[in-house]
């Protein structure tokens, strides 16, 4: 009895440093910029349609002064298309929140969990960055290039443009012809900041 008692203090000893557990410094967003596009097979222009959405929450995890991770909400009922206007913006505002793509009101959020950043050399962009996103219930790890900037506990992404197929997270008319006539691919870009840096005090981000 008392070998079990022992053990179970020391099971719930474990569990509680584990709950403690929190990183040396916390950098949270204060400045972002998303942006999408989507494309149409049939058009002879490059972009279909475009717009914006919003980061609702952002921050970066340290131990000591190294970037460990970084943990980002999207808020979906933000999504706004951009290259149209009056009534035909708000058409396909409702078309993308609605059932036929994103269904924001059942998944009102995406996440985005940073994992690792590779830095790269003799490149446009000075890093690969790795994570998992989640949207509309799926996760998926993504990869992309990115210029990535760590000064201390100060933090700048700002990513190229890189592509998902909408069709890995369920993104896609339901049984209907219209769906022939878009592309899978969709485009984003993005760009966040814990803080504004003047290019001289940018440092590219270290390897963990």
């Amino acid at each position: 009895m008392k070998r079990l008692l022992l053990f179970a203090m020391v099971c719930a000893s474990i569990s509680f440093v584990s709950a403690q557990r929190k990183f040396d410094k916390v950098s949270k967003v204060t400045s972002s910029e998303i942006r999408w596009w989507g494309y149409k097979v049939v058009k002879t222009e490059a972009s279909s349609h475009s717009g914006t959405i919003k980061l609702k929450s952002g921050k970066f995890n340290f131990d000591h002064t190294v970037l460990v991770d970084g943990e980002f909400i999207i808020d979906m009922r933000s999504m706004m298309a951009g290259d149209v206007s009056d009534e035909d913006q708000i058409k396909l505002t409702n078309d993308l929140k609605s059932t036929n793509f994103f269904e924001v009101k059942k998944f009102p959020v995406a996440k985005f969990h940073l994992t690792k950043i590779i830095p790269l050399a003799n490149s446009e962009y000075n890093s690969t960055v790795y994570g998992d996103l989640t949207l509309k219930g799926v996760r998926k790890t993504i990869t992309f290039p990115a210029n990535v900037y760590v000064t201390q506990f100060t933090t700048v992404i700002e990513s190229a443009k890189f592509s998902l197929n909408r069709r890995d997270f369920k993104v896609f008319y339901q049984s209907s012809l219209k769906d022939y006539f878009i592309k899978n691919e969709m485009d984003i870009q993005f760009k966040v900041s814990t803080e504004k840096l003047d290019n001289e005090n940018r440092v590219p981000a270290k390897k963990k």
